[in-house]
């Protein structure tokens, strides 16, 4: 009787002693971030912040908002989302994959139309002029109608009723950096990104910004998921302190809620 008290109680220890180990591997679990190709710079750069006060350097993965939210939507590993626009976030809140609650508009944006460097042209942003015929080439940017920046691009070019002309010499991009590229290698002459992409390029410069009243607000959703691990919840949190928001102005986001 004697032995089977303690071989239970030994079974009790052995699983009470694996479930704390399983709970101290989960908090220091690295954060699985899945965030727009525009925030690249600023959120690799907080990771490497929040490495060196003593945290596991988080997973950063980056691209078009709209892949993210889709894989996201389908099952993906991820603990954070943070989108370049409103539509990708809902889609995923739709899915039914956010912690309720933790939604939060951080970061905001400006959408600017980019040659490569040295290759300035005279435009003004007015529905009287006329852009299409200011220069040769083609006009790269965001898949529009799918990617964020894309989205804000078409809306801008219609708003000032220069989309018709231009629509068919537009390449879209799977997301903003690769626009950003081939603007910078010169195989388009023209591109639309945002100001925070266009800041870390040398090889572009800043022709025009486009004015708000022309698209939607740029705004940057962030949220939990569901099921997300201890060590995601506390960098979420940091998202919103003052040392990131350090970064975010660093690289020309401006912040909407810190």
């Amino acid at each position: 009787m004697k032995s089977s008290v303690g071989a239970v109680a030994a079974l009790f220890c052995a699983v009470l002693a694996t479930s704390v180990l399983a709970e101290d591997r989960a908090a220091e679990d690295p954060a699985r971030i899945y965030a727009a190709a525009s925030l690249t710079n600023a959120l690799t750069d907080i990771g490497a912040d929040w490495k060196a006060s003593g945290h596991p350097a988080p997973s950063l993965v980056f691209a078009a908002s709209s892949t993210l939210a889709r894989q996201i939507a389908a099952g993906a590993p991820a603990d954070v989302f943070g989108s370049a626009d409103s539509s990708w976030m809902d889609t995923v809140e739709k899915a039914g994959k956010l912690v309720p609650g933790t939604r939060i508009d951080l970061l905001g944006n400006t959408l600017v139309l980019i040659v490569p460097k040295g290759r300035r042209f005279d435009v003004k942003m007015s529905s009287d002029f006329d852009l299409a015929g200011a220069y040769k080439g083609k006009l790269c940017t965001g898949e529009p109608g799918v990617v964020p920046v894309g989205i804000y691009a078409k809306a801008a070019l219609q708003s000032l009723s220069w989309w018709d002309k231009l629509q068919n010499r537009i390449v879209g991009t799977d997301d903003v950096r690769t626009a950003l590229a081939f603007v910078e290698r010169g195989e388009c002459p023209l591109g639309i990104v945002y100001a925070t992409d266009a800041a870390i390029s040398a090889k572009v410069e800043v022709l025009a910004t486009f004015p708000e009243s022309t698209h939607q607000p740029i705004v940057y959703p962030f949220a939990l998921l569901k099921d997300s691990r201890p060590e995601a919840r506390a960098l979420f949190d940091y998202l919103k302190t003052a040392p990131a928001a350090t970064v975010f102005e660093h690289y020309g986001f401006s912040l909407l809620a810190h």
